[in-house]
C-alpha cells in the first residue's frame, strides 16, 4: 500500500511562504477555488473576513498549499506542503525540518540565491564526504541544501 502524505507548516503569512517554497522547489501552488469560496460566503459557512485577495486571487486567509506541478491534478493529493496561520512565531528549533537535495546544484551558489530571496544561513555540516548547509527560511524554519 503506498500512502500519500502532507506536511503542513504553522506561520505567520502562509501565502508569502508557500510563494518562497514553491519557487525555491521548483513546485506550484496549488490554485484555490475563488467560485467555491464565493459560495460559502453566500450560504454562510464562511465571511469576507476569512478570505484575502493574493496576487489578484480571492484565496482562504488561513492557507496555502504547494505541490510538484505534475501533481496539481491528483486527487487525492498525493505530495503536498499545507503552510497555514498559527498565532504565534517561531521561538524554537524545528524537530522535523525537510533537506532540499540540489540535484548536483553547487551547494554555495544556491546558498547565496536563498539568501538573496530571503533566507538565513545558520551552519555548514559534513559527515564523511557529505555536507550541507542548514539554512531557515524567511520565518525561520529551519532546512538543509545539498
Amino acid at each position: 500500500m503506498t500512502l500519500n502524505i502532507q506536511i503542513a507548516v504553522d506561520c505567520i503569512d502562509p501565502h508569502a511562504l508557500a510563494d518562497w517554497w514553491a519557487e525555491t522547489l521548483d513546485w506550484a501552488v496549488e490554485p484555490q477555488d475563488e467560485d467555491f469560496i464565493r459560495s460559502m460566503i453566500e450560504q454562510g459557512y464562511a465571511t469576507d473576513a476569512e478570505t484575502i485577495r493574493h496576487r489578484g486571487k480571492l484565496v482562504w486567509r488561513t492557507g496555502a498549499a504547494i505541490r510538484p506541478p505534475e501533481d496539481l491534478g491528483a486527487k487525492p493529493a498525493t505530495r503536498r506542503i499545507l503552510f497555514q496561520t498559527a498565532p504565534e512565531p517561531k521561538t524554537v528549533k524545528n524537530r522535523v525540518h525537510w533537506d532540499v537535495n540540489l540535484a548536483g546544484a553547487d551547494k554555495d551558489e544556491a546558498r547565496a540565491a536563498l539568501e538573496a530571496r530571503g533566507a538565513t544561513y545558520l551552519w555548514t555540516a559534513d559527515e564523511g564526504p557529505h555536507s550541507w548547509h542548514t539554512m531557515a527560511d524567511p520565518e525561520g524554519n529551519e532546512f538543509c541544501i545539498s
